[in-house]
């Protein structure tokens, strides 16, 4: 058993990926609409204006595919794992650009050198985030995830809805 197969765990990374699989189909109805989602143990949040029951089928039809073997919709090029990942990489080279330059001058001298580094560690980086997602982030097989409910929730014009999940 590794650390991913502790309970908590594989239902929050099989929860992050019917998110983002209820995410992709989302967005092919409605492309142009701001969505986003949040992953817990017991569900996930979809983010967004969205109707209820257009939400619900995504999420039914999501699960559906990823048991049938789509496991790819668990990938999110938005997801926030692509950037921290991103973020991670330029930042570690950014630092190494600085390492051993001494004071302002040292380092105000080096500061081309860094920002083409972490630029570089940006663009070299692209491939990590879902590689990430699909390793460790998220889980393109729901292994007997089911829908338990679905409601919305309003907080003054902030749109969201619940999606909670058992197994």
């Amino acid at each position: 058993m590794t650390l991913l197969d502790l309970p908590a765990l594989s239902r929050l990374r099989r929860n992050h990926g019917l998110e983002h699989a209820t995410l992709n189909l989302l967005s092919q109805l409605f492309p142009v609409r701001t969505l986003a989602g949040y992953s817990t143990p017991g569900g996930f949040f979809i983010l967004g204006d969205v109707p209820t029951d257009t939400l619900r089928e995504a999420v039914f039809q999501a699960l559906t595919r990823m048991s049938n073997g789509e496991h790819r919709l668990a990938i999110h090029e938005h997801c926030g794992t692509n950037l921290v990942a991103s973020g991670l990489v330029a930042g570690l080279l950014a630092w190494l650009g600085m390492a051993g330059a001494r004071g302002r001058r040292g380092k105000a001298e080096r500061l081309p050198l860094v920002i083409g580094l972490a630029t570089l560690g940006f663009f070299v980086s692209q491939p990590l985030g879902p590689l990430l997602q699909e390793r460790l982030t998220t889980s393109g097989d729901p292994e007997g995830l089911s829908i338990v409910d679905i409601y919305p929730l309003r907080a003054g014009r902030l749109v969201l809805h619940r999606v909670v999940t058992q197994g």
